[in-house]
């Protein structure tokens, strides 16, 4: 003790000297920043208020985090609110869902959707798991499937190697299929053993030729896999229509770029469209093209924009033959998401599900291919209600993206497209990826998944029916105006097939 009393004088005299360095540098930064602002061209505000003024800066770009987590409401925030995105964090985790005293949802607003219970709800031995369905039983690989809540499109590179991994492991314990996205096949895909559906993008990322166009024998290897279930040809994407992927030169590593058949660094800007596709003919060709190469099911992903695209697609399939229909229709609505989009467009383009959703399936029956093109749905369908609402419209199944991310983790961070996400989920940054560990994230994909059918069953038999694809629209109700709401089935009428 009288050692370190001996050295408290020059301790406390190299304490006071280290505040005087660390305070004239900050002094010196200061002048520094005030010269700088003071005599730049680019700000007004930093040259009229050096120093100053960047602190405004730093409060806008903070302020949306703050805002999440100390301001807004539960249900309040945009894309995704705390009450929805808690309820996939407690799902993903396995723990009790149920909560006490009373709702927080408001049921006023004109738009709103709730459930008309029936009076004699179906009993537990009544109840039955979803039933399965083939897609593509004309082809030499169909596919049949009981799953109906599954992965939705997300390429490598757009996601991280340890999240599809964690997907892909999670998607085989729960039994349901993984959309690779427009990225190409990796192996991470494969790893887990899942089944996978193979998205062909616009640029025909992992089956194409160095020049563009498709390499078939790439597309052969592809389909030689027993695990690639489907091929989905991306027409348009809900954030995005119009507009081809983009992926960051940032988030285009090695590996990616080997996968992808790009440049390593360099931005992966996808066409804007297939440039094979100039008509309705052009897209059955495709689709024919496609089954015929790889003998499994091939469909179409895309958003719409109006309802005589699908008048001019099925009456062209009537022209040829209910065989040339495409086996599916991946419908992504226009409040779907992405990594990177540009605002013009993720605001205010496309058709929202809501509102494509009707209007694809009625098409489907008026035209007699109900049966035979599958109808799945996407597009911010997170929660149950909204792929209960999705199953009442007439969807066979739903695909989610965004929910599957926050199952692994996802906080809403908003950094999707700078390689800078917090959780390791969409970035290529082996010091942020270390925080998402796949054998444990894949527990939750797995308990997201079957969680989401426990509580969409759950409805199902809350209206009287047995599984959640013999919901019907009478089964849900749309708000008006504040207590008044209307049953689905009356807003949108069913079609007489054919």
């Amino acid at each position: 003790m009288d050692t370190v009393l001996a050295y408290l004088p020059a301790i406390l005299k190299l304490l006071a000297l280290l505040f005087v360095l660390a305070l004239g540098l900050l002094v010196l930064v200061v002048m520094v920043l005030y010269v700088r602002d003071r005599t730049q061209h680019e700000s007004a505000l930093r040259r009229n208020y050096p120093v100053l003024a960047r602190f405004r800066y730093l409060f806008e770009h903070l302020g949306e985090f703050f805002r999440q987590y100390f301001f807004a409401l539960d249900r309040e925030e945009m894309p995704f609110n705390r009450a929805e995105r808690s309820w996939v964090y407690r799902a993903a985790k396995d723990v009790d869902s149920t909560v006490a005293f009373g709702s927080t949802r408001d049921l006023r607003p004109a738009g709103t959707v709730f459930f008309a219970n029936c009076a004699f709800p179906a009993m537990d031995e009544q109840a039955a798991d979803p039933k399965p369905i083939t897609i593509g039983e004309g082809c030499a690989h169909p596919y049949t499937t009981s799953s109906i809540f599954n992965i939705s499109a997300m390429s490598f590179g757009a996601l991280s190697v340890p999240a599809v991994r964690a997907l892909s492991m999670g998607a085989k314990k729960a039994g349901i299929w993984m959309n690779t996205g427009e990225g190409g096949l990796s192996p991470y895909h494969l790893e887990g053993g899942c089944d996978i559906v193979f998205q062909v993008g616009t640029a025909k990322f992992g089956v194409r030729k160095p020049e563009g166009g498709f390499d078939e024998e790439k597309l052969k290897a592809v389909a030689a896999h027993e695990q690639v279930k489907m091929f989905e040809i991306k027409m348009s994407q809900g954030a995005k229509p119009g507009k081809g992927g983009i992926l960051p030169g940032v988030k285009v590593t090695e590996e990616i770029a080997a996968i992808r058949g790009i440049p390593v660094g360099q931005s992966a800007i996808s066409p804007n469209r297939h440039p094979e596709m100039g008509s309705v003919a052009d897209i059955l060709d495709m689709v024919a093209y496609v089954r015929e190469v790889t003998g499994k099911p091939t469909g179409l992903k895309m958003v719409v924009g109006d309802e005589e695209f699908f008048d001019a697609l099925f009456g062209e399939v009537k022209k040829r033959g209910a065989e040339s229909a495409p086996d599916f229709l991946t419908l992504d609505g226009g409040d779907g998401g992405t990594g990177a989009a540009p605002m013009s467009l993720i605001d205010n383009m496309g058709m929202p599900l809501r509102e494509s959703l009707p209007l694809l399936v009625d098409s489907l029956k008026r035209h007699g291919l109900r049966d035979r093109i599958r109808v799945i749905a996407s597009g911010k369908l997170i929660n149950p209600s909204e792929v209960a609402w999705a199953f009442c419209v007439g969807a066979d199944f739903v695909n989610s993206a965004r929910g599957f991310m926050f199952s692994l983790g996802c906080i809403q961070a908003l950094q999707c497209n700078k390689n800078t996400c917090p959780t390791g989920i969409t970035t290529h940054d082996k010091h942020l990826q270390r925080g998402l560990v796949p054998s444990s994230k894949a527990e939750r994909v797995a308990h997201y998944a079957k969680n989401m059918e426990k509580e969409i069953c759950i409805i199902a038999h809350s209206c009287g029916v047995a599984e959640p694809r013999t919901l019907r629209r009478k089964h849900a109700r749309i708000v008006i105006r504040p207590g008044k709401s209307k049953s689905m089935a009356e807003l949108w009428p069913d079609v007489a097939e054919g």
